[in-house]
């Protein structure tokens, strides 16, 4: 019930600044999905869970849940933690039951803020991985327009869903690099990133 009240809220404040989503008939509308998107700024959450018509789960710093009445705040919306020096299995148990129960996964693989409009940070893998563990479609954003919180139009792009499939039984460390190259390059195309 939070989670959309704070939907309609934020999609209000967002329709004030020309909010602009293309791509939307590439979202599936049922079953399992890995959302990856650039990021930019604190406002990019609230930007593509808006931009889409199904409640999506976030990976958070697990920083922020420290911050009093904050962190209660992100779990209500429904956000979970993730320590991002290390390979945090708790974090990748909590999104592959998720995905397991049919649900949305929002990911921003460069695992921090990017310091430069239209830019990527190299990406971790793990968003690559849980697409290869759960055979969940993954489908690229492009988010644009939120580095700042007025003024500049924001603009959601929606990729074309995608699946990263093991060769074999087991995962192997270069079937994650690959994935990760392929989420990279379907993010850069829809930034219009070259290289």
């Amino acid at each position: 019930m939070l989670y959309w009240f704070a939907w309609v809220v934020c999609r209000i404040y967002l329709q004030l600044r020309r909010f602009q989503v293309e791509g939307r008939e590439n979202f599936p509308r049922t079953g399992p999905v890995i959302i990856v998107a650039n990021h930019q700024s604190y406002l990019d959450p609230v930007a593509l869970g808006c931009a889409l018509p199904r409640r999506v789960y976030y990976m958070a710093k697990e920083e922020l849940f420290r911050i009093p009445g904050f962190g209660l705040l992100l779990k209500c919306l429904g956000a979970f933690p993730v320590k991002r020096e290390e390979l945090d299995r708790r974090a990748l148990r909590t999104a592959l039951n998720l995905l397991a129960r049919g649900q949305v996964l929002g990911l921003f693989p460069e695992g921090t803020r990017g310091q430069e409009a239209g830019r990527l940070l190299p990406l971790q893998p793990g968003a690559a991985l849980l697409a290869l563990q759960s055979g969940a479609p993954v489908v690229p954003v492009a988010l644009t327009g939120t580095r700042k919180w007025w003024g500049e139009r924001v603009e959601v792009r929606i990729g074309s869903p995608f699946y990263l499939r093991p060769s074999q039984g087991r995962i192997t460390r270069q079937e994650v690099t690959d994935g990760t190259k392929k989420i990279e390059a379907a993010m850069k195309q829809l930034l219009g990133v070259k290289g």
